[in-house]
């Protein structure tokens, strides 16, 4: 007579199989708790997964993700003043100037004094910034296109309109106005 196994074989995980896909449409209920918690867990998991290969970057660099929001954001309006990169960033005047500090110190942002009011001080990224930050773009970009190609148009649109739902209404002109080049 031969034991069976400690592990029934319906314990042991098949690894020919493929791994369970998550599911992708809400419940009709979907402001209950576990939805919401839901949306929650797959945001901060998924955000988790896509900065994985920035962090990479950054770390090698001696910079966190306080660096990378601040080089993105002067990237995409260069000639920022440090009053609107503070507004958006929604961060401490002390906490900016230690970022912005460290990321002049090693050449990557270059401060310029405002031509209209000359207390503005505008800033722009170095040749070495735009590659640092056109590397750490690329990290986010693999990553953010696959998911956009998985799940086709109208599910970005919907994405992007609880991206907005989150963001209060007081700020929304703000980040409106980085589409604006």
């Amino acid at each position: 007579m031969t034991v069976p196994n400690s592990r029934s074989a319906a314990a042991r995980p098949d690894v020919r199989a493929s791994p369970p896909r998550l599911a992708a449409v809400a419940s009709p209920l979907y402001l209950r708790e576990d939805e919401i918690r839901r949306g929650i867990e797959l945001l901060y998991f998924g955000y988790t997964s896509m900065v994985r290969g920035a962090d990479a970057i950054l770390a090698r660099e001696g910079f966190g993700r306080a660096h990378h929001r601040a080089l993105y954001f002067i990237a995409r309006r260069p000639g920022m003043a440090v009053g609107d990169l503070l507004r958006l960033l929604a961060i401490t005047k002390q906490s900016l100037g230690r970022v912005l500090t460290e990321l002049q110190g090693k050449g990557l942002v270059e401060q310029s004094i405002g031509t209209t009011d000359r207390r503005q001080r505008l800033l722009r990224l170095t040749k070495s910034g735009e590659s640092l930050e056109a590397a750490l773009f690329a990290e986010l970009e693999t990553g953010m296109a696959a998911a956009y190609g998985e799940a086709g148009q109208s599910a970005v649109t919907g994405f992007w309109s609880v991206l907005i739902g989150l963001i209060p209404a007081a700020d929304r002109a703000l980040v409106e106005g980085l589409r604006q080049r």
